[in-house]
C-alpha cells in the first residue's frame, strides 16, 4: 500500500523543522554566535578609530594653518571684533584658520608674499592693502580661507562705522517637528536600502561559512543518507533565518532606546528623519522586505553553494553574488534619492532589488496599496528562486564526489 500524499507532506514538515531545528541551535547555541552579534559594534569601532584618526590629522592640519591681514593698528580692534561675530557661525569643527595680523610697513604686498610664500609658512590666505579695495592672495586650497577674509574686511568697514556693540540680540527657540522633513524622507530612505542591505548580506553571507564548513566535514552528505535532500535545503534556510530574526530582534530593541540616552539636541534633529508611512507600518514593512530579500539572496547561496566541494570554489561562487549586491545597493540608493524617476520604478520591478527599493519607497511616500502588490510580486520570485536553489542543492549534493563544480547542477541541466 502506498503512503497517502498528507502523511508524506507531514514527514516532510517534521524533517525540515528537525533540520532547522538543529542548525538554529548549532548556530545560536555557540559562543562564537554572541562574536557574530557584536559584528556591529566591531566593525563601528574600527571605522571609529580611523576616523578618529582621520580627524586628527585634518585637525592638526587646520590649527597650523593661518589666514593673515596686514592692516593699520587703528582697524585691528574692529577686525578682531568681527572675527569673532562670524566664527560663532561655523561649527566647532569647521572653523576658519587663525587669524595673524600685521601692521603694515613700506611694502605691504611685499609683506603679503613673504607671509604666505615663505618657506615653512602655513598661511592658506593673506590680505592687504586698503579695506575698502583689498588685495588677497589664495592658494590652491585657499579660496574659502580668502572669501572669509573678504567678508572680514566687509565687516571690519561696518564695525568701524557702527562701533563694536551689536545692533540686535536675537532669541533661538528650538522645535521638535511632528512631522519628518521631505530631506529627512530621503534620509530615511537611504538608512533603510543600506540597513536591509547589510543586514541581508551579513546575516546570508552565513549560509556560505555554515556551507563550507558542513561540506568540508561531509555533514551534509550525512543529512541527505537520513532525510530529503529537500528537507535539508528548507530546513537549513528556515534554521539561518531563526538566526537572522535573533540578530535583528537583539540590535532592533537597542536601537528603539537610542533616543533616551541621547542629548535634547541631537534627538531634536532626529525628528527631522523619519519614514513617510509612519513608525509602527514602517516596522511591519522592514521587516517583510528584509524577509524577502533574505529569502532570495539565502536561496541563491545554498544553491550555489551545493555546487562547490571545497571551501575555495565555495568562495569563489559567491563572490559574484556579492558584487551583484553591490551593484543592486548602489541603484536602489538611487532610487531612494528619486522616488519618481524611471531607475526607482525599475528598482521596484526587478526581483532582487524590488525589496531595497520598496522599502526606501515606505520611507518615501505615505501610500500603502504598492506595497501589497510588491510583496505578493515579491512572493512569487521567492518561491521561484527557493525551487530552483532547492533543485540546484540537491542535484549539487547527489554529485558533489566529482571534486569540481557542478554546474549543470548550478543551472538545473541534467
Amino acid at each position: 500500500m502506498s503512503t497517502p500524499p498528507i502523511s508524506n507532506f507531514r514527514r516532510m514538515i517534521r524533517q525540515t523543522l528537525t533540520i532547522a531545528r538543529r542548525d538554529f541551535v548549532a548556530t545560536v547555541f555557540t559562543p562564537t554566535f554572541l562574536i557574530f552579534l557584536f559584528t556591529p559594534v566591531i566593525m563601528l569601532s574600527f571605522g571609529a578609530i580611523g576616523g578618529f584618526g582621520a580627524s586628527s590629522m585634518a585637525s592638526d592640519a587646520g590649527e597650523k594653518r593661518s589666514i593673515v591681514a596686514i592692516v593699520a593698528p587703528a582697524q585691528q580692534a574692529a577686525m578682531r571684533a568681527t572675527d569673532a561675530r562670524l566664527r560663532k557661525l561655523y561649527d566647532a569643527n569647521d572653523q576658519p584658520p587663525q587669524l595673524l595680523m600685521e601692521t603694515p610697513g613700506d611694502n605691504p604686498a611685499g609683506q603679503a608674499n613673504i607671509a604666505f610664500s615663505a618657506q615653512g609658512a602655513d598661511a592658506s590666505a593673506a590680505l592687504y592693502g586698503d579695506l575698502a579695495e583689498p588685495t588677497i592672495l589664495y592658494g590652491g586650497h585657499g579660496h574659502n580661507d580668502a572669501a572669509y577674509l573678504g567678508e572680514l574686511a566687509e565687516g571690519t568697514l561696518r564695525t568701524a562705522s557702527t562701533g563694536a556693540a551689536p545692533l540686535s540680540k536675537a532669541t533661538f527657540t528650538s522645535l521638535v517637528r511632528a512631522k519628518p522633513t521631505s530631506s529627512g524622507r530621503r534620509e530615511s530612505a537611504y538608512f533603510t536600502v543600506f540597513g536591509i542591505f547589510f543586514l541581508t548580506l551579513l546575516l546570508a553571507g552565513q549560509a556560505v561559512g555554515t556551507m563550507a564548513e558542513e561540506r568540508n566535514n561531509k555533514v551534509v552528505e550525512v543529512l541527505a543518507a537520513a532525510v530529503p535532500l529537500e528537507a535539508v535545503f528548507f530546513g537549513k534556510l528556515i534554521g539561518m533565518f531563526g538566526s537572522a530574526i535573533l540578530f535583528i530582534a537583539f540590535w532592533g530593541t537597542l536601537v528603539s532606546q537610542v533616543h533616551a540616552i541621547l542629548p535634547a539636541s541631537i534627538a531634536g534633529a532626529l525628528g527631522d528623519i523619519g519614514p513617510a508611512v509612519g513608525g509602527p507600518a514602517f516596522v511591519l514593512l522592514f521587516f517583510a522586505y528584509f524577509t524577502m530579500s533574505y529569502l532570495l539572496l539565502g536561496g541563491v547561496f545554498l544553491g550555489v553553494g551545493a555546487q562547490a566541494t571545497t571551501p575555495r570554489e565555495l568562495q569563489m561562487l559567491s563572490l559574484p553574488i556579492t558584487v551583484l549586491q553591490m551593484a543592486i545597493f548602489g541603484v536602489s540608493t538611487v532610487a531612494a534619492a528619486r522616488p519618481d524617476s524611471w531607475i526607482a520604478t525599475a528598482a521596484e520591478i526587478f526581483p532582487f532589488s524590488s525589496p531595497y527599493a520598496m522599502a526606501a519607497h515606505a520611507a518615501n511616500s505615505p501610500t500603502l496599496w504598492p506595497h501589497a502588490a510588491a510583496l505578493a510580486w515579491q512572493l512569487l520570485w521567492v518561491a521561484i528562486v527557493i525551487l530552483i536553489g532547492a533543485r540546484a542543492f540537491r542535484r549539487g549534493v547527489l554529485q558533489s564526489g566529482s571534486g569540481k563544480i557542478n554546474w549543470k547542477g548550478l543551472f538545473g541541466r541534467k
